[in-house]
């Protein structure tokens, strides 16, 4: 199986964030791979993974880094693949990392989701791979509609609540 999404992370502590990220392609059936590189301590690793990611087959990149946040950008400016940028709360509460990771300069996009942001970047990364592979949509429908069930849930969890003012 050769993987088409690659999940890149700064260390291996980001693990709890991306593993959500691991966990929904594999929902997805999508198959991919997952890395720790550094764009500080690996530069030469993290250049030639990038540069060759595309010949490999991969579609999408997910990168995670926390502090100064530079391996989502390291990797873009090695490759012409989308990459995900995923910041993580390591420090100053991720913020940090956000604007380290959402600045970058023209010519080199790093599509950036929220701090801790994991299962959205997979997200992102099945849309993506939803625009030329049916089955993906297919399943991406399902699941975005899944998501109203949940609510529905939880409003009928809530309607069962009772308080003495409560008016609904």
């Amino acid at each position: 199986m050769t993987p088409i999404v690659s999940i890149i992370m700064g260390s291996t502590s980001d693990l709890p964030v991306m593993g959500k990220a691991a966990q929904l392609l594999d929902d997805f059936e999508i198959p991919f791979e997952i890395n720790a590189l550094s764009a500080h301590r690996t530069p030469a690793q993290v250049e030639e993974f990038a540069s060759g990611a595309a010949a490999r087959g991969i579609k999408v990149i997910i990168a995670a880094a926390g502090m100064a946040a530079a391996l989502p950008g390291v990797i873009a400016a090695n490759t012409t693949l989308p990459v995900i940028g995923v910041p993580i709360a390591s420090t100053l509460g991720g913020m940090d990392a956000l604007l380290a990771i959402v600045q970058m300069p023209p010519g080199i996009p790093v599509a950036t989701v929220t701090i801790n942001g994991g299962l959205n970047a997979a997200l992102l990364a099945v849309e993506m791979l939803a625009i030329g592979d049916k089955r993906i949509a297919d399943r991406l429908s399902e699941y975005k509609q899944s998501l109203s069930g949940k609510i529905v849930k939880a409003n009928a969890e809530l309607a069962e609540l009772k308080y003495k003012f409560k008016t609904n």
